[in-house]
């Protein structure tokens, strides 16, 4: 699989042995940055990546900084990006199943190497149910292109 990998500074650490990990896997790696552990600011690389999959450039994204959070909020910032922050193996089956997430990001400093490793193997080998999720996703997408519409207030249960 074609992955785009980035970190901030945060995350630096965990992202070269993430990217040494999916290399060992068989899968390629885009590595979009930082090449230190130098500060840097994540948004800048959270859009690239973010891009990349939103444009077909890569099949899934992997963010990674201090806690994963910031990444998420700058990814799905970018129209077509399902980007989940995810701190155990289960979450990314989930995120994978229900919400056909294509970007994961993950903290550096809170969850350790072998969980990471563990959930990146859950978010790429895991597929998208489908069935009563696709509607879910659909409307998901959907608020890319509405984005400054109101909410529609028609919220039957059971749908």
């Amino acid at each position: 699989m074609l992955i785009s990998l980035a970190s901030d500074h945060a995350g630096f650490d965990m992202k070269q042995q993430i990217k040494e990990y999916l290399t060992q896997q068989g899968h390629t790696v885009i590595d979009r940055g930082p090449s230190s552990d130098a500060r840097v600011d994540y948004p800048d690389f959270a859009q690239v990546v973010a891009h990349d999959v939103a444009h077909n450039q890569a099949q899934r994204g992997i963010l990674v900084c201090g806690t994963g959070i910031g990444m998420a909020i700058c990814a799905n910032k970018v129209p077509g990006i399902r980007a989940a922050n995810v701190i155990n193996p289960q979450f990314a089956v989930l995120c994978r199943e229900h919400n056909d997430a294509n970007i994961i990001t993950l903290s550096g400093r809170f969850v350790d190497v072998d969980t990471n490793r563990q959930i990146v193997d859950a978010f790429l080998n895991t597929e998208f149910a489908g069935g009563r999720h696709s509607a879910r996703v659909e409307k998901m997408m959907a608020l890319d292109a509405h984005a400054d519409a109101s909410p529609a207030h028609d919220t039957q249960q059971g749908q």
